[in-house]
């Protein structure tokens, strides 16, 4: 792991303030996110790869990313869920070039260089030369050249990869609490309405932190103020686990709302001027028992969850680079809705993802941000809502949550 005293040598050192105060050099600084690959992505977290739907049958496989690093997971013979780096033994070529499909073997285009499912070498050609010329040499083991294998562990048909053999299972690393939240979708067996994948132009912690910001859903987007989806005024919290890493943002609709906070607010945010020419969009039923009609969790490094009303989706969060990411979005309904439900899922699912209603905003804000601190770098930011400390309360307007991201992120970079 990167230690404080390498990162010094990049001139970053971590304000007295701690959490409540980031250096701007974090978002920009090309040597720092190699770092974080390494440290974080590449080290002792779990990452979110897919759903075990997506790939059902034997054989079925899918392509993604650890970080930048790509992958496959497949569904190997015996059924079990494997995954590995998508990266030839040979010569560092990509293996698998496909988004999703169904195979027996994955072979390399540049020498033809095969794998199985596990990802284990089973081809060479011209192994043995050529008319009693060239070849491999005497000793060449091809069980010494298979890809490089990932950690797989699954909760609840969720997939997640790790570089570290000796990490927790996924359920310790997650904790009681998130399984618990986890479980609200996925107790259930779920189906994928489709997906989207979104690029964005910002370094992949603004993102981050822009989902574990509560504080600001009210204020950036007038969709959700104007016509009430989410105001700071509605009954809700955050809830982080003990570690501050992974957290949730719930809301409970209008119940106990006082409406007056926005009428006479003055904010960008809100305005009566506006009305839906279908109002149908906001229409949908109550579904979980708990009466949250509105539910964002993050699960570190890579993985938000959510439920808007009766929209829900998972989010992968995948670096690109130093100031850029992509977002992608899998649009979740549960396997037993009836055609109306799907129905009511894909309407609301337009207050979400790139052009959405309501999000369209969070890819460009982080954009904003990328562009404001050029030349800026050694300057913070101010990340003092709710308070300094790392721990869950019962309102929302405040940043414990992005406290609890940088927390751990110190941790795992050694700051």
């Amino acid at each position: 792991m990167t230690t404080a005293k390498e990162l010094k040598r990049n001139d970053l050192i971590w304000p007295k303030e701690g959490e409540s105060r980031i250096p701007y050099q974090v978002y920009a600084d090309q040597e720092i996110y190699k770092r974080e690959m390494e440290s974080i992505f590449r080290g002792s977290t779990w990452n979110y790869l897919g759903l075990e739907v997506e790939i059902p049958n034997h054989g079925d496989y899918k392509t993604t990313y650890i970080g930048d690093t790509p992958v496959v997971v497949t569904r190997d013979t015996d059924g079990s869920i494997r995954a590995f780096v998508n990266r030839c033994a040979h010569r560092g070529a990509t293996v698998c070039m496909d988004k999703c499909g169904n195979a027996k073997t994955f072979t390399c285009v540049y020498h033809a260089w095969v794998y199985d499912t596990k990802g284990d070498l089973k081809g060479v050609p011209f192994k043995n030369g050529v008319s009693g010329q060239g070849g491999m040499p005497e000793g060449f083991d091809m069980g010494k050249h298979s890809l490089q294998k990932v950690n797989v562990d699954t909760h609840l048909g969720v997939i997640f990869g790790s570089f570290d053999h000796q990490i927790e299972p996924v359920q310790d690393y997650l904790g009681e609490k998130m399984c618990d939240y986890l479980s609200r979708i996925f107790s259930r067996p779920v189906k994928i309405l489709g997906y989207q994948r979104q690029l964005m132009k910002n370094n992949w912690k603004l993102y981050f932190e822009n989902v574990k910001d509560s504080y600001h859903a009210s204020l950036l987007h007038l969709f959700f103020s104007t016509f009430g989806v989410n105001r700071l005024s509605q009954r809700g919290g955050i809830d982080l686990d003990e570690t501050g890493r992974h957290h949730v943002s719930y809301t409970y609709g209008s119940l106990n709302e006082d409406t007056e906070a926005y009428k006479n607010s003055n904010l960008r945010s809100y305005s009566s001027k506006y009305n839906l020419e279908d109002p149908s969009l906001l229409i949908g039923r109550n579904e979980f028992a708990d009466g949250i009609t509105l539910a964002i969790q993050s699960l570190f490094p890579n993985m938000i969850v959510q439920q808007i009303h009766n929209a829900l989706a998972v989010r992968q969060l995948l670096p690109k680079g130093v100031d850029s990411s992509e977002l992608v979005w899998t649009y979740l309904g549960f396997a037993d809705d009836e055609e109306e439900m799907t129905k009511i899922r894909l309407k609301q699912s337009n207050l979400v993802g790139p052009a959405g209603f309501v999000s369209l905003e969070d890819g460009g804000v982080g954009e904003l941000v990328q562009k404001g601190i050029v030349g800026g770098e050694k300057e913070l930011s101010f990340v003092e809502m709710g308070g300094t400390g790392v721990e869950s309360q019962p309102f929302r307007a405040t940043e414990s949550s992005i406290r609890g991201f940088w927390k751990n992120y110190r941790q795992f970079m050694g700051l």
